[in-house]
């Protein structure tokens, strides 16, 4: 009996591995696989918390959404796709669904991500990726340094703005945003603190 062997491409390799890995976050960035472990406590409280602001700065009736964990299909190689922390979105994302739950990249006006232990995804690869993509605002809380980045303007790969943000200090976000929303950094990096 003969056997054949297919070759199995990036793209399908990410869904076997996201049906192994239950909790875990399987994204396709510049033709890699990345692996995220599941989230810890502090970093779901930073989630649940951006949600209510958002909610509290009358981002709903801005006309956009709040969403975490909402896929992004970054056009920046055949399968890559990203799965931010919290992201907003304008209000008719539905409209750009392109494939595997994900939403053109046109629909994001901001992604944050929360650092876990493979950080480095989130500061370099990340944000090379999100600004290849030209998502207007990217939002690190930077959990491994202590601080909270906000990088906007992308050209090319890279942000041309990029604003650091330390413990005791708020961060405003861009009005390109689209609402108003001032958060502080110990939440972004700790949770609500409960």
């Amino acid at each position: 009996m003969a056997v054949i062997l297919s070759e199995m491409t990036i793209g399908e390799a990410a869904d076997r591995l996201s049906e192994a890995l239950p909790g875990h976050r399987v994204e396709v960035l510049k033709g890699s696989i990345v692996v995220t472990p599941p989230p810890d406590g502090p970093h779901q409280e930073t989630v649940a918390e951006l949600v209510y602001q958002f909610r509290q700065a009358g981002g709903r009736e801005s006309g956009l959404k709040s969403l975490p964990g909402i896929g992004v299909w970054l056009g920046t190689g055949p399968d890559d796709y990203a799965e931010p922390d919290w992201a907003i979105v304008d209000a008719d994302y539905k409209d750009a669904l392109v494939t595997k739950n994900c939403y053109a990249a046109n629909v994001f006006r901001l992604v944050l991500e929360v650092t876990s232990s493979n950080w480095g995804n989130d500061l370099v690869t990340k944000a090379e990726t999100y600004a290849e993509a030209r998502i207007p605002v990217y939002v690190v809380a930077d959990r491994k340094h202590g601080e909270v980045l906000v990088l906007t303007d992308p050209v090319g790969d890279t942000y041309r703005t990029r604003s650091r943000y330390e413990r005791g200090a708020t961060v405003v976000l861009p009005s390109s945003v689209g609402v108003t929303l001032e958060l502080p950094v110990d939440v972004l990096l700790d949770g609500d603190g409960d």
